[in-house]
């Protein structure tokens, strides 16, 4: 059996030791080095920083496991950073099988998996915290990996952090598209005074063939299906497109009988149970995916997995095919070269198309990759026009040619296509930013020094001086820094800490927050100084504060919008019966909006506190209510999905409130939070749980993936203990999370919804409760009453009564209200953890209904 590298690493006592012992491994594996990758490593083993420029597939990962081996074999750390949790995790199960799983840990934003180990994977914002908060980081060696995001308005600053902080690190920066990198090449040197290089080429392991393509787009997919290049990735650029072109694909012959069979043999009895699911399990049917950020995340992981055994031959998907996506494709086809951003439309930049155009071409599966680009539509409409008249030369007079579209649209031809085939990529720029975030991090990482020769400032002062800005931006940025100081201290969350003998102050952070509290929204100081508008006397108290909670998040506009357009058809129907003229009708619609809950109060407090706080420049509050009003209405997911038409954007509204649940929990102080606030973190996490609990998750069950090296049964069981263990955490979120499991149990029952009910119950107990058994026990109440009262009422909290009975087991009992509030029918059950099924599964065990 062939050594793993960590075990060749003993020994390895030279440089000439650790390059021959690397070739050794991946000769033995059947391998030869490619020239960049054999550059790269003798730079790095001669203490060069490298910067590696190659394309998508020719062995980045090798190097950096090159790097990682180097760490071994002198006994010191080497980190690996990804833009994303599950690439950091899918590196991490990788690296365990080269280096061995003792030799490598993952940290997360919330917890360490053998945080000792000489290799740690992690995200790039992870690392840029390490090295923000601990003056003396060690970090010996860094790979970063898809290095192009330093260019990234919303991220880049994770990835210039490290290279500021970090002077004492040999850094290896890699990406398919860099660009010019002479910049950073000197200003890292500068830095660290260590030599850095490029190592740049552009052989391709599967070369890519480009095509320009005048044909209909169904004519271009069936030339390709004929050619045997698929699977195809079809470019779309929104989310509407994506789900109509892969309807209209469906009248095509893409797969064979067989192949259908081999797709719902691989289904299985995957759960289909939002709105969409529908119709997504019958374009799978046909071979046909989806791919956007609008979609659940269980439906784009299906789509992954298949994708990856071959079983789909088209996928439409938008441009934004995410990094640590692993979708193998033979061709990708860009159904238009410009975009919309949001503000204008413009031609793609080139390293967006390399990016994307990267992916075709399967190393290991494929000679080849191919590249199609479809002409715009009108010209390929006047192409056909031609042909025809050619034919039938007595009409060529009466053809007439179609026009561009006038909005949204940037015309392209063949020599755009080359050009950004042809073309280097766009040079990285800096997108350096503070924020209290960082700030915050930045005085404990003070703090912690204790040493009265530095003041309180100095890192942060060090850290601008450092980044890759021009000079009059850093004292811009200097002067920011003093005005968030300022802002955190006004609002309690810093402190002045005297020292009496020396008399030298420190600036602290308040300790009575609880542990994880974050500042990460921009607005999250508004959010507290704001607190104090709301009385917690007021019976909306809660509701309130979650209305300011997302008025600092970003607004999900494909939700508002659909308020809106639900709000004004409400409107035009109560106008049709008045005697209005069509001017006055047109006036009220024009000024209907999606609900704005304390618009007027919000935008004042917010026009005080930017007076105060001039750091916040153009940025704006966002009222709105969606999960107000989904928890108002106590709606569960699929109902409030069909309420507003939110099919194909069922995948934003649970990101939405994921991120509410997110800040809810870190951002509001627990000192502001009551009861009803619980439950609405509650109501927020089992409604996610309850539809796709992949979100939550990547946001902690991914804190221990080393379960996944488990045996199944083993792993199973550590899962449950892990989540049970952070149920009992909070025992005020516990005894929400119980309420609003029965809240929802109730909603099911109010409904009629027995299947629903039959879900939302543990069927671990001594009787299993199938939807015919609810239905039959709930009749004699229906018979009586003839509905139940799911009302506010319903959801207060004398309704429920929750009664400790043993270490992990409760007894549990919801009324069942009824409209004449005789409320003596009643659900009766308990909550027994070790009868769960698993770490996902209902918490409550039903034992009777009646009265």
């Amino acid at each position: 059996m062939t050594a793993t590298l960590g075990e060749l690493a003993a020994g390895a006592s030279t440089k000439d030791d650790v390059l021959d012992r690397v070739l050794g491994w991946v000769s033995d594996r059947g391998l030869d080095l490619y020239p960049a990758q054999e550059e790269a490593l003798v730079a790095l083993l001669a203490d060069q920083h490298v910067i590696l420029s190659t394309p998508t597939g020719s062995g980045k990962s090798l190097v950096a496991l090159g790097l990682h081996f180097r760490a071994l074999s002198e006994g010191r750390r080497c980190y690996y950073t990804s833009p994303v949790k599950a690439l950091a995790s899918e590196k991490f199960f990788s690296l365990c099988d080269d280096l061995g799983a003792a030799n490598v840990g993952m940290l997360t934003g919330d917890a360490a998996i053998n945080a000792d180990a000489p290799v740690v994977c992690c995200t790039a914002e992870v690392l840029s915290n390490l090295a923000l908060r601990r003056a003396e980081l060690d970090a010996p060696y860094v790979v970063m990996d898809e290095f192009h995001y330093y260019a990234d308005p919303d991220r880049g600053v994770a990835w210039q952090v490290p290279l500021i902080l970090l002077t004492g690190t040999q850094f290896l920066l890699m990406s398919a598209t860099l660009g010019n990198t002479a910049p950073i090449e000197e200003r890292l040197a500068r830095r660290t005074g260590r030599e850095a290089v490029t190592v740049r080429t552009m052989d391709r392991p599967v070369p890519l063939d480009y095509d320009y393509r005048e044909t209909p787009l169904h004519e271009t997919v069936a030339a390709l299906q004929k050619d045997e290049r698929t699977p195809a990735y079809i470019v779309c650029f929104t989310q509407r497109d994506c789900a109509e072109l892969a309807q209209s694909l469906t009248s095509m012959q893409l797969t064979e009988r067989a192949e259908r069979q081999e797709i719902a043999a691989a289904i299985g009895d995957f759960r289909f149970d939002s709105p969409y699911g529908k119709d997504m399990r019958r374009l799978l049917r046909f071979g046909i995916g989806i791919h956007h950020a609008g979609l659940l995340p269980k439906y784009r992981l299906l789509i992954e997995q298949l994708s990856q055994r071959g079983l789909l031959k088209v996928i439409c998907g938008t441009d934004t095919l995410g990094v640590g996506v692993n979708i193998p494709i033979r061709t990708v086809v860009f159904t238009q070269l410009c975009k919309f951003d949001g503000t204008e439309t413009a031609i793609l930049k080139v390293r967006d198309f390399q990016q994307i155009s990267g992916r075709a071409g399967r190393k290991g599966f494929d000679d080849r990759g191919w590249v199609v680009c479809q002409a715009p539509e009108h010209v390929i409409e006047n192409r056909k026009r031609e042909k025809r008249a050619a034919r039938n030369p007595a009409r060529r007079q009466k053809q007439r040619q179609k026009t561009p579209p006038r909005d949204r649209f940037v015309p392209w031809d063949q020599k755009t296509f080359e050009s950004l085939r042809r073309r280097p990529p766009e040079t990285l720029q800096s997108q350096f930013r503070i924020g209290h975030s960082m700030v915050l991090s930045l005085l404990q990482r003070d703090a912690a020094l204790d040493d009265p020769a530095r003041d309180n400032f100095s890192s942060l002062r060090d850290l601008i001086d450092g980044c890759h800005e021009s000079p009059a931006r850093r004292q811009e940025l200097l002067a920011q820094a003093a005005l968030l100081i300022r802002s955190l201290y006004r609002a309690g969350i810093v402190h002045i800490r005297r020292d009496q003998t020396s008399g030298y102050r420190w600036v602290i952070v308040d300790d009575e927050l609880q542990f994880n509290f974050s500042m990460h929204q921009t607005l999250a100081l508004f959010l507290v100084e704001a607190l104090a508008l709301f009385d917690p006397a007021e019976p909306d108290y809660a509701l309130d504060l979650t209305t300011l909670t997302e008025a600092i998040l970003e607004d999900p506009r494909a939700i508002l919008y659909r308020q809106a357009d639900k709000a004004r058809d409400e409107l035009r129907a109560r106008l049709r019966g008045e005697r209005l003229s069509w001017e006055e009708k047109r006036t009220r619609l024009d000024k209907v909006t999606w609900p704005r809950p304390h618009q007027d109060l919000l935008e004042q407090a917010f026009t005080i506190f930017r007076r105060a706080h001039p750091w916040v420049g153009d940025t704006e509050l966002h009222p709105k209510s969606v999960g107000r009003e989904m928890f108002e209405t106590y709606a569960g997911f699929n109902d409030y999905v069909r309420r507003y038409g939110l099919q194909r954007s069922e995948g934003l509204l649970l990101r939405h409130l994921n991120q509410l649940y997110k800040a809810l929990v870190q951002t509001v102080p627990d000192g502001a939070k009551d009861e009803i606030l619980y439950d609405i973190e509650a109501y927020l996490r089992t409604t996610m749980e309850h539809t796709d609990s992949s979100l939550l998750e990547e946001w902690e069950s991914m804190l221990h993936p080393e379960i996944r090296l488990q045996r199944p049964e083993d792993a199973e069981k550590a899962r449950r203990a892990l989540r049970d263990d952070q149920l009992l955490r909070d025992p005020k979120a516990f005894a929400a999370r119980i309420r609003a499991e029965l809240h929802q149990l109730v909603r099911a029952l109010a409904a009629g919804d027995y299947d629903e009910a039959a879900a939302t119950v543990n069927q671990d107990g001594d009787e299993v409760w199938s939807p015919a058994a609810i239905e039959g026990a709930l009749a004699p109440f229906l018979e009586q009453f003839g509905q139940i009262d799911f009302s506010p009422r319903a959801r207060q909290a004398r309704m429920t009564t929750i009664s400790k009975t043993g270490t992990r087991s409760w007894s549990v009992a919801q009324v069942l209200p009824d409209p004449q509030r005789e409320d003596f029918w009643c659900l009766e059950g308990r909550v027994d953890l070790a009868r769960r099924r698993g770490p996902d599964s209902p918490l409550f065990i039903l034992d009777r209904l009646g009265s």
